[in-house]
C-alpha cells in the first residue's frame, strides 16, 4: 500500500513549486507562501520565483537564495521519506 505524502527535496529545478521559509515584509511575502521557480540564476546559487494569485496573475517575482525556499514535492511513496538534512 502506498501513501501520498509531500516531502522536501534538496535540488531545485525549473518549474518546481516552492514555499518561502522566511518572511520578506519588504515584498509583502510571508513564510509559507507558495511560488514557482521560473529561472535558475548564478549557476544554481539563486532562483527567480514567481508568486501568482488563484487567477494566475503574478503579484511578485524575485530572486531568492536556496536557504529562503523549500521545494515541495508530492508523490506516492511506499516507505516514509528520509529526514531532511539540516545544514551545518
Amino acid at each position: 500500500m502506498s501513501v501520498a505524502v509531500c516531502e522536501m527535496k534538496n535540488s531545485v529545478r525549473l518549474l518546481d513549486i516552492v514555499a518561502l521559509t522566511v518572511d520578506l515584509p519588504e515584498h509583502n511575502l510571508w513564510r509559507g507562501q507558495v511560488g514557482t521557480v521560473v529561472e535558475i540564476l548564478a549557476g544554481g546559487t539563486a532562483f527567480e520565483v514567481e508568486f501568482s494569485d488563484r487567477d494566475g496573475r503574478t503579484y511578485e517575482s524575485l530572486g531568492l537564495r536556496p536557504d529562503q525556499i523549500m521545494v515541495l514535492h508530492c508523490e506516492p511513496l511506499t516507505a516514509p521519506p528520509e529526514p531532511a538534512a539540516v545544514p551545518a
